[in-house]
């Protein structure tokens, strides 16, 4: 695929060289294991940059869209804000800081819950719809329809990065 990069491609791969460097200096069982963890870092920070050019038209960072399209998605397009810290993974103050910039931006509202006075509902406005609908809509388009992978890479990394993030942790999984 042309285009994915700013830059030209480098002419060897230097995780692969980083291996070798790593086998050189007596770390040979923990070349492969070293070099899987680095090409992860690289392509998240591929996937994250691609991401991130697609939703800057928006006015939007990837943080601040995962939390609009939380709200899309739920059924009243509100949410506790603790809940919604929590089912995005992410530490009280990200959230708060997210919802500061969509707020200024017309896009979220900060409620009172009406029956919890400690408790703070986040209610997607109306332009807050409009503008995760679009957002996905090219999101789809260009980046989750055109990663480069094949369908079944998709299906053999999603079936890998779902088992290493249960065995971490991140989630229980279903029985």
């Amino acid at each position: 695929m042309s285009g994915m990069s700013t830059r030209d491609p480098l002419p060897q791969d230097p995780i692969r060289e980083a291996a070798r460097n790593w086998e050189r200096h007596g770390w040979g069982e923990v070349a492969a294991p070293m070099a899987a963890v680095t090409a992860i870092m690289r392509t998240q920070a591929i996937l994250l940059a691609r991401t991130q050019a697609v939703l800057k038209p928006f006015g939007l960072t990837f943080a601040r869209y995962e939390l609009l399209a939380l709200l899309n998605f739920s059924r009243e397009r509100r949410q506790l804000m603790s809940k919604a810290g929590a089912l995005l993974q992410v530490h009280p103050t990200s959230v708060t800081n997210a919802v500061d910039r969509l707020e200024a931006a017309g896009l979220v509202e900060r409620q009172p819950h009406e029956t919890d006075r400690r408790a703070l509902l986040l209610a997607l406005t109306d332009e807050g719809r409009r503008v995760a609908d679009a957002a996905t809509e090219a999101l789809n388009a260009e980046v989750f329809g055109a990663t480069g992978f094949t369908d079944d890479d998709v299906a053999a990394l999603n079936e890998i990065l779902g088992r290493f993030r249960a065995q971490a942790g991140d989630f229980t999984p279903e029985t």
